[in-house]
Parts: C-alpha cells; sequence; structure tokens
C-alpha cells in the first residue's frame, strides 16, 4: 500500500518544499488529509436499530463544494428520506464534481438562482463562511428549510440580529447549524446526563480547538481569502459547543488574551488589522460557572475537545477512566438513577447505508437530525439560539483581546 500524503508529509520532508512552486503547493493541498475528517471511531446504542418515521422523501439541494466539499460530506445523497435535487457551486468545475459526487444531475450557478426553484423545500449552506448568515436569510425567505455549516455568520456581528429576526419570521421553517461536536461520543453523553441532572450546576467547562499550521506553510485555501481576513475566536464552534451544547445556555461575558508570531519583525496585521494566531478566553456562563475556551493554531494535537466539571460530577474524555464519567457518590447514584430511569448515553443508529462520517461520527447525524427535524416540526441539534451562543461569544472575545483583556459583555438570546 503506498504511504500516504500528506501536506504535513511533504513540506516536512525537506526545507525545499516551503519554498515550492505555486503548482506543487497546489497539489499538496490537494491530496491533504484535513484534520477532523479522519476521525471516523464513533459508540453506537447496538440495542435499537433505526426504525423510518416517515417514508416522504425531503427535495434537498446542496451548495458549495470548496476546500471541504462539505455539501457531500453530511450523507444527504444516501438518507433514504432525501432525494438530492438539485446543487450548486460558483465554479463550474466545482459545480460539476458535486453534480457527480451525489449523482444529480440539475445545477444551478449560484444559490441565489437556486432559491427560486419551488421544487425545492430544503438547502444546505456549505458556502464561504462571510456568507453564511446572509444565505441562509436568503433561503428563509424563500420558503425553504435551511441548514448551515459553522459558524453561523462571520466577521459583522449585525449579522447575528439579522439572521435571528428572519427565523423569528419564519418560525414554521427548520433552521440548523451543523456543528460537529454536538455529536461526538462526548459531548452527545454530556448533554443527556446533564438534562437529566447527574451534574448539578456545572462549576467549570472548557472547550478546545486545536488547529496546529506550522509556521511558514501556505495557509489553507479559501474563497476569496477569506481565511485570511479573521481571527481565532471568530471560529469558536467546535470548542463552545462544549458548552453551550451541553447545557443549551449561555456565556454571558469574557476575558480573552491573544498571542502573536513572538518574532516582532514577522508580525502582520492581517485585513482587519488582527496579529494573533491564538486566543484564550474566560467566560462567565449564565448559571454563574466559569468556561475556558480556546483556539491556537501552534503545534501540538489536533483538537476538538473539552470537559465538564460539576457539583457532583464531571465529564473528561481524555481522563483514561471508562466512559470519561467521574464522580463522588452522590454523583456516582445520579448517575445510576438517569440509567435506571432510560437515559441512553450512546447515541442512537443511523438508517442504513447512512455512514456516521468524520469529525468524530458526527456527519451522518448531523444530516439525518436536519431531515428528522423536518419530518417531525421539532428543533433540531443545533437551533438559531444554540447557533448564536456558540458563535457570538467568540466576536466578543476577540474585542476584549484586541483591548488587553478587557471583560465584554455577551448579547443574550431568546426567540
Amino acid at each position: 500500500m503506498p504511504t500516504q500524503f500528506t501536506r504535513r508529509s511533504f513540506l516536512g520532508a525537506t526545507a525545499t518544499a516551503v519554498a515550492a512552486t505555486p503548482a506543487l503547493i497546489r497539489r499538496a493541498r490537494g491530496a491533504e488529509t484535513i484534520p477532523g475528517f479522519d476521525q471516523t471511531r464513533t459508540e453506537v446504542d447496538r440495542t435499537k436499530t433505526w426504525e423510518p418515521f416517515s417514508d416522504r422523501k425531503v427535495r434537498v439541494g446542496l451548495v458549495g463544494y470548496g476546500l471541504c466539499k462539505f455539501s457531500a460530506a453530511f450523507e444527504f445523497q444516501n438518507h433514504p428520506n432525501v432525494e438530492v435535487v438539485a446543487v450548486s457551486d460558483l465554479l463550474p468545475d466545482r459545480c460539476a464534481a458535486l453534480a457527480k459526487r451525489v449523482n444529480c444531475p440539475k445545477t444551478y450557478p449560484s444559490l441565489e438562482e437556486m432559491v427560486k426553484d419551488d421544487h425545492i423545500e430544503a438547502i444546505f449552506v456549505a458556502t464561504d463562511a462571510p456568507s453564511h448568515a446572509r444565505h441562509c436569510i436568503e433561503v428563509l425567505n424563500h420558503g425553504k428549510h435551511v441548514a448551515t455549516a459553522v459558524p453561523a455568520f462571520r466577521g459583522d456581528i449585525e449579522d447575528a440580529e439579522r439572521l435571528l429576526a428572519c427565523v423569528r419570521k419564519n418560525r414554521g421553517l427548520v433552521y440548523a447549524m451543523f456543528e460537529t461536536s454536538v455529536f461526538h461520543d462526548d459531548l452527545y453523553a454530556m448533554e443527556k446526563l446533564h438534562a437529566a441532572d447527574v451534574f448539578g450546576h456545572l462549576v467549570y467547562s472548557e472547550g478546545e480547538y486545536c488547529h496546529p499550521h506550522s509556521l511558514g506553510t501556505p495557509s489553507l485555501d479559501s474563497y476569496k481569502d477569506w481565511r485570511k481576513k479573521g481571527c481565532p475566536m471568530w471560529y469558536p464552534t467546535h470548542a463552545t459547543a462544549y458548552y453551550v451544547g451541553v447545557t443549551h445556555g449561555s456565556l454571558t461575558e469574557v476575558n480573552c488574551q491573544g498571542t502573536a508570531l513572538f518574532d516582532q519583525s514577522k508580525r502582520r496585521p492581517n485585513a482587519i488589522g488582527n496579529a494573533f494566531n491564538s486566543e484564550v478566553g474566560l467566560f462567565r456562563t449564565r448559571e454563574g460557572g466559569l468556561c475556558r475556551i480556546i483556539i491556537c493554531g501552534s503545534q501540538g494535537e489536533y483538537l476538538e475537545a473539552g470537559r465538564i466539571r460539576g457539583e457532583y460530577a464531571g465529564y473528561d474524555w481524555h481522563n483514561g477512566r471508562g466512559g470519561g464519567f467521574v464522580g463522588d457518590a452522590a454523583g456516582k447514584q445520579r448517575l445510576q438513577h438517569a440509567l435506571a430511569k432510560g437515559v441512553k448515553t450512546k447515541k442512537y443508529a443511523l438508517p442504513p447505508g447512512v455512514a456516521a462520517g468524520g469529525h468524530g461520527g458526527s456527519h451522518g447525524y448531523l444530516g439525518d437530525d436536519f431531515i428528522d427535524a423536518i419530518l417531525r416540526g421539532r428543533k433540531p441539534a443545533v437551533d438559531v439560539i444554540d447557533a448564536l451562543n456558540m458563535t457570538v461569544p467568540g466576536y466578543y472575545a476577540h474585542l476584549s483581546a484586541m483591548k488587553d483583556g478587557e471583560t465584554m459583555k455577551i448579547p443574550q438570546y431568546s426567540m
């Protein structure tokens, strides 16, 4: 079997790789395995098989087939309750590749054209992050359900209010944000146990999104270079989910600090004036606890992880204990009581043919959850309030970092 060819092995093999020709760099990018996509191991409750709720097929459109190729990642094309009826990407070659990948012959040159198709009931938005809110608003205002890749918005805080107002206006439609962390095995278990009041109040929690990036290597491609025009905390949801996704609560204020390159001669503020490549925030939670969030680009383990510590028990997947649960006598008693009442801490079975996929086996679950929410008329795993509560704190954390850790209040949202 040939050795796996990744950006790290290519660029790390020789110093000349940093100065490689543009064509060679493009080939390296195309061959890389994006961290997170390779994390497919997941635990499933095998005691109960998937049973169809309805035989109706939701007619879905998919938009966006960029670096992550997210439109094909969430298993819509394999779901028994979905018919993928149209696809779109601004670049014709990517649009054609997406159409081939999901076996859908109908294409549109843009989301703005796709939303006019009355045959489409729901659209998954996997466009550039700064356009997420605007595109979701466009979809909702055309009477269609919408799911979006993370984050809910990027950069423009007024997008948060605009998005919330649109979802309020279109209450009969489902809005979902596909935050992968909520279907990680550990967070899924934490959310179920927290809902059963096993932990008590959460005294402290942590969320970590650490995406190592080697100094001197090219940054990841992005439409109109959007990845180069932000800051670490504008992409916080993989980490903030480890509080918001567990409690469905909110973060109320933050003190944040950032770190830039240590070699001051190489520091170059980007298009928004940001020089930080890592940011760490200490947040106050709505229930009065503390939450540390780290978004880090330096070397070390790739992480989309977190942990919680409550009055009676905590949960930490990396603590070496089976299942991650740790508690005193009262906490263990609460756990046993919850399990006796039927609380399930393992994920349910997916429909046949739908793979759990990457990012901790979350992709297939997020797609299935969105479709099930449409069919049952219920909230999805991450609705608009959770989406904003995961995204907005990062905006104010960066403001705090730019003001040397000044305390910033975070807006609170409700339907």
